[in-house]
C-alpha cells in the first residue's frame, strides 16, 4: 500500500510546526528571554503558546490523519489534512495577532481532526468501501 499524499502532507505539517518553534526562537531573541525561561511580554508568550498548542494538537492529528489514511484512503485523509494546515495557519496568525481573533483557525483544524478521526472509524468498520 502506498499512502503518497498522505506522506506529503505530513512533510508539509511537519515544515509548519518547524516555522512555530523557529517562531519561538526568533522571539526569543527579540524579547530576550533567555532559555528555559518561558516568561516575557505578551508578544512573546503568545509565540511560544501557539508552539505549544501546535504540539497538543499534534498528538491527536497524526493519529487520526494515518489511520483515516489506512482505512479510508489517502486522498481523503490528505485532503482533510490540508484543511487543519490552513486552519492551524488561520489560528497561529491570529493568536500572534491578537488571541481573541483565534476561534475560526482553531474550529476549522479541530473540525478536520474530527473528520479525520470518524474518517478513521467509518473505515474500520467498513461502511465505506
Amino acid at each position: 500500500m502506498q499512502i503518497l499524499w498522505t506522506s506529503w502532507l505530513s512533510v508539509v505539517v511537519l515544515a509548519m510546526y518547524f516555522w512555530t518553534v523557529f517562531t519561538v526562537g526568533k522571539a526569543r531573541g527579540k524579547y530576550g528571554v533567555k532559555a528555559p525561561s518561558v516568561e516575557g511580554p505578551e508578544e512573546f508568550q503568545r509565540t511560544l503558546r501557539v508552539q505549544a498548542n501546535t504540539v497538543e494538537q499534534l498528538v491527536f492529528f497524526f493519529p487520526a490523519l494515518w489511520l483515516c489514511a489506512i482505512w479510508l484512503g489517502d486522498k481523503t485523509a490528505a485532503i482533510v489534512g490540508v484543511v487543519w494546515v490552513i486552519g492551524r495557519i488561520l489560528y497561529a496568525l491570529a493568536y500572534l495577532k491578537n488571541p481573541s481573533k483565534r476561534a475560526v483557525g482553531f474550529l476549522v483544524s479541530t473540525l478536520a481532526a474530527l473528520a479525520l478521526w470518524l474518517g478513521a472509524i467509518v473505515g474500520l468498520t467498513g461502511l465505506i468501501h
